[in-house]
């Protein structure tokens, strides 16, 4: 006993036993069973579970007919839509290694998502195809993408779809506008509807709990993403207990909101869902108006997010027309939930918000509040299956209750290694009374009821509405521009996002006068993710160093910190 478990769900498990199946099956075994039953919801267009089935069958035939083996790792890069989750599963079913990008990313950074995995094929919608076209284009020509499948988004919906279905008139262009296909240089660009409509053999599945199932890429305090690998076991864990824990079941309704190329979305939303047959209620992009409308509409009954969005729907002037009666858990992660706002919820709507904790390396969640017993700005107790510990970092030894220290993760639901990269995956774990235990980089501590709280980072990273922006890789990017001399990557409050990025930079002799700090802002913006670019720019004539020669970014980030206090 842990002193967490006097608080545990008392109609759960301390510990569970997956399923020792693959993750296909969860989907193939909901067309058995629920053949009719609605598995999607995209602006009003309805998908059953054996129609669901169906596509996936039929691109996962698709692919093997390109190339596609076992193993293979397939690019994936889409957003939240009908499309993105049959292609998940299509290769899966084709038992190949889905590679999640998001579709934030520009061509440059987007290389090394093609040659890191080795990737040879993937599959995006027809806004995003030219940027990966670009990247494959300008890679030798063996490195570059053999095939790309595209979609447009109305293949999923109805263009004359009206009423509380219907997507927000500023998203009309986006989603309606049928987009040329970009030509990919030594390869093939395939039609989604040309994909789909293949009626070639599907060979039998062979992977099981072992074999790798996705390959999610994070970054880190050093150099460029690492992918994490995930096998079909890990994941189908966290599946399994995430929609036990949020009591998922056939007949709930869950609206997808958070992306299902970031690992919470993926797992704990996706998985979750088609794990227990749940309908999922998919956006796209976040709208307040689309969210509430959609809420109200399918009656949905659990939703996952990050803070920011209840904020923004609370704050909705059409908020009081919206009939949130049908939700039933609310939660989610990636930056602490005010306080005054888990309140109006609770007095409102007798909804208490329950955060959880947990890594791409960790498969979502590795931490979460009870859902009968949360705590505010808590990241939970330890997960199902889960052994959590607070250690000192120097001497990776346990640390008491109340002392802050590295929190470190042992269980089923932890990653197999980083791919490739053996140093950093040997660095990353460390055994602890016979087990191996996973090194966050968060530090924390626990309370007397075993519940754990978040006090400061090891690693460098800045939070942005729950994205995490890496300053090393932020920095590598801007050293591409022809002005920069030094950047120092730092995040500045922001009281709607939390953090925000700034780049502390050193212009070269021969451009100063010549660019502005605007002039990096926009440059940063169109040669990466908006979430990750400098919003804003501060030109000095020197960075600080160590005696070694190192930036000491600390002491830009707190000066930045001195400044937001006062």
């Amino acid at each position: 006993m842990r002193p967490h478990h006097a608080f545990w769900p008392k109609r759960l498990p301390y510990s569970l036993t997956p399923p020792a199946t693959s993750l296909w099956q969860n989907l193939a075994i909901n067309a058995l069973r629920y053949p009719d039953k609605p598995a999607t919801v995209f602006f009003g267009t309805v998908l059953s579970w054996s129609q669901l089935k169906l596509s996936a069958e039929r691109l996962a035939a698709r692919l093997q007919a390109l190339g596609v083996a076992k193993g293979d790792r397939v690019l994936l890069m889409l957003q939240n839509t009908p499309q993105l989750i049959v292609a998940h599963f299509a290769i899966l079913r084709a038992d190949a290694v889905v590679v999640p990008v998001n579709p934030m990313n520009k061509a440059e950074e987007l290389k090394h998502y093609i040659t890191d995995p080795d990737a040879r094929v993937a599959i995006t919608s027809a806004d995003l195809a030219g940027e990966l076209a670009a990247a494959s284009d300008a890679l030798p020509a063996a490195q570059r993408l053999a095939h790309l499948i595209v979609t447009q988004y109305s293949d999923a919906f109805d263009a004359g779809v009206q009423g509380d279905d219907a997507p927000p008139e500023h998203w009309r262009d986006w989603l309606l506008t049928a987009r040329a296909l970009p030509q990919l240089a030594g390869g093939q660009v395939h039609t989604w509807r040309d994909a789909l409509a293949f009626g070639g053999p599907l060979a039998e599945t062979t992977v099981g709990p072992q074999d790798l199932s996705v390959l999610p890429y994070t970054s880190g305090t050093t150099g460029l993403p690492k992918g994490c690998m995930h096998t079909h076991g890990s994941i189908m864990h966290n599946a399994v207990a995430s929609s036990l824990w949020g009591t998922g079941h056939s007949e709930s309704v869950v609206l997808v909101v958070v992306p299902m190329f970031h690992i919470t979305g993926m797992v704990s939303v996706m998985h979750s869902a088609v794990y227990s047959a749940a309908t999922m209620v998919l956006m796209p992009r976040w709208d307040r108006e689309l969210a509430g409308r959609l809420i109200s509409r399918w009656q949905v009954t659990g939703w996952t997010n990050i803070p920011t969005m209840i904020i923004d729907l609370l704050a909705s002037p059409n908020f009081a027309s919206f009939d949130l009666s049908s939700l039933r858990t609310i939660g989610g992660g990636g930056a602490a939930m005010p306080a005054a706002v888990a309140q109006r919820l609770e007095e409102q709507y007798g909804l208490k918000y329950a955060e959880g904790y947990g890594l791409t390396e960790t498969a979502a969640p590795s931490h979460s509040n009870p859902p009968d017993r949360p705590k505010q700005q808590c990241l939970g107790i330890p997960f199902m299956s889960t052994d959590a510990r607070v250690v000192d970092p120097e001497t990776l030894k346990e640390l008491p209750q109340g002392e802050t220290g590295e929190i470190v993760v042992c269980g089923p639901e932890v990653f197999a290694g980083y791919w490739k990269r053996p140093e950093a995956t040997a660095a990353a774990f460390f055994e602890l009374d016979g087990k191996r235990f996973f090194r966050t980089g968060d530090l924390g501590r626990v309370d007397e009821e075993g519940y754990f709280f978040i006090t400061d980072r090891l690693k460098r990273m800045i939070n942005a509405s729950g994205f995490k922006v890496w300053p090393a890789e932020v920095e590598a990017l801007m050293f591409k521009h022809p002005a920069i001399q030094e950047a120092c990557v730092i995040g500045f409050k922001d009281a709607y996002r939390g953090e925000s990025v700034k780049a502390v930079v050193v212009l070269r002799a021969s451009h100063k006068g010549q660019v502005s700090e605007q002039d990096i802002v926009e440059w940063c913006h169109a040669n990466m993710a908006a979430y990750k670019a400098p919003r804003a720019v501060q030109f000095v004539d020197a960075l600080p160093k160590s005696g070694t020669g190192k930036v000491m970014w600390r002491t830009l980030q707190e000066a930045e910190a001195s400044v937001s206090v006062h």
